[in-house]
């Protein structure tokens, strides 16, 4: 039995070693394409200018009128390290909060103390969150 399943095999790797030769004998017979068929295909807008609505003198314009309104908009929002200028903008969880805040919740008395993660209930967790809302309201927190 082990002969026949021996002799299945490697007529079929004869098959397949047949196959992939021959199929190489046929790419290699066939013409390679010339470099005419590579040129660069024609742009598919080739007169932007033309079609803007806007012209770019006025684009440039509205940018120096608008500096100070971009300004205002992409400042950050969070809350602001008084010590070190850091502004931590991913505060929500007490779990994960940085420790100057958690410091800063209880230098201004807003919490008693720091709360460990297992001394966290759904309380102490709605104080946090108020003692949170009142230190975004400190100046000195603001960003």
């Amino acid at each position: 039995m082990t002969e026949i399943i021996y002799v299945l095999l490697v007529g079929y790797a004869g098959y397949v070693i047949y196959t992939a030769m021959s199929d190489e004998s046929i790419t290699k017979k066939t013409e390679k394409p010339s470099a005419a068929a590579f040129t660069a295909p024609p742009p598919l807008m080739p007169n932007i200018e033309s079609k803007l609505l806007v012209k770019p003198e006025t684009i440039s314009k509205v940018e120096k009128t608008d500096d100070q309104s971009s300004k205002t908009t992409t400042a950050k929002k969070g809350l602001k390290n008084p010590k070190t200028g850091e502004i931590t903008s991913s505060y929500a969880n007490y779990r994960v909060m940085k420790r100057w805040i958690k410091d800063a919740l209880v230098s201004e008395g807003l919490l008693d103390k720091i709360y460990k993660n297992n001394e966290l209930t759904p309380d102490i967790e709605a104080k946090i969150k108020n003692a949170i809302i009142q230190l975004e309201q400190n100046d000195t927190y603001r960003t």
